[in-house]
């Protein structure tokens, strides 16, 4: 049994909660629809801002995932849901809330022959089809290294292309299953080689034991293979049953380490203790391309 403190957690690290008529009508219509949103299935602290706020993040191919990462509070187990219908509702539910730039990602589906490449690449179209000016952002998982599944989303031509290494490269095995650092540089390597003209995206969240240097280390990495935007946020435990908080991350050092991210080349970092990988995800857009402009 361990000995160590569990850090206490601050104050800064309070949540301000919103569940007025926004949020009560994105949630009835997401159940309407049956939809599942990594806001819901992932516990995300930012889901009373967003959703008041008229965004959401979708999850497609069920809420039922073929991994069991450490951090993560979606549903492990062996799927049955594959809903060739889902594309075009969410493309309805992106159009009924008036979105000007939709995130769409998804449980890892590693039964599927190709990890649910296509009904990305159809939710992508579906979108395009009902709002030709929304913006379309997928996070994909790594479909184990299948790179005919990965030009199969990136054919589809997202606006952003975003996969997370979620942690350093030394803590990658204990807090993820199945996926594997470097293959996760490797798919960002791969799609940014398919087409450059499509921004690439990563996440880290800290607080699960790496170094400030191993972090730094990351986004050399993450720059190495041409990712064009960060994200920085704190690792909450979302159960028990959770791997633990190590450190509670100050926010001078998260923006201490958005200099360092800017100052290595990223278009945009956005970094703070309750940025996930999608919050504030069309303000990062608008961040980046406007820097990348700057460079041209």
């Amino acid at each position: 049994m361990s000995t160590t403190a569990k850090p206490r957690k601050p104050e800064w690290l309070k949540i301000k909660l919103t569940t007025g008529e926004p949020y009560r009508e994105i949630k009835d219509m997401m159940r309407a629809r049956t939809l599942h949103t990594v806001c819901e299935e992932a516990r995300c602290p930012n889901i009373y801002e967003c959703w008041a706020n008229r965004t959401a993040t979708f999850m497609i191919l069920g809420d039922v995932c073929t991994r069991a990462c450490r951090f993560c509070a979606v549903r492990t187990g062996l799927p049955t849901e594959l809903d060739l219908q889902e594309p075009e509702r969410v493309a309805e539910a992106a159009e009924q809330m008036g979105l000007r730039h939709c995130v769409v990602t998804s449980v890892a589906r590693d039964d599927l022959k190709d990890g649910g490449a296509s009904i990305f690449a159809e939710t992508i179209r579906a979108i395009r089809r009902k709002l030709p000016l929304c913006g379309v952002e997928v996070l994909i998982p790594d479909f184990q290294g299948d790179w005919d599944a990965l030009r199969t989303v990136m054919d589809a031509k997202p606006d952003i292309l975003n996969h997370n290494v979620e942690t350093v490269e030394r803590l990658s095995d204990r807090v993820r299953a199945k996926a594997k650092y470097r293959r996760s540089l490797e798919l960002l390597r791969r799609a940014k080689e398919m087409n450059p003209k499509i921004p690439t995206k990563s996440s880290l969240m800290l607080g699960v034991g790496e170094t400030l240097d191993e972090v730094r280390q990351t986004m050399d990495d993450l720059r190495e293979v041409g990712c064009n935007i960060l994200t920085l946020g704190q690792y909450l435990q979302p159960s028990p049953a959770h791997m633990e908080v190590v450190r509670y991350v100050h926010p001078d050092e998260f923006a201490e380490l958005k200099i360092d991210g800017l100052a290595r080349g990223f278009s945009h970092v956005e970094s703070g203790p309750f940025v996930r990988s999608s919050y504030h995800a069309h303000e990062q857009v608008i961040s980046a391309t406007a820097a990348e402009a700057g460079k041209a």
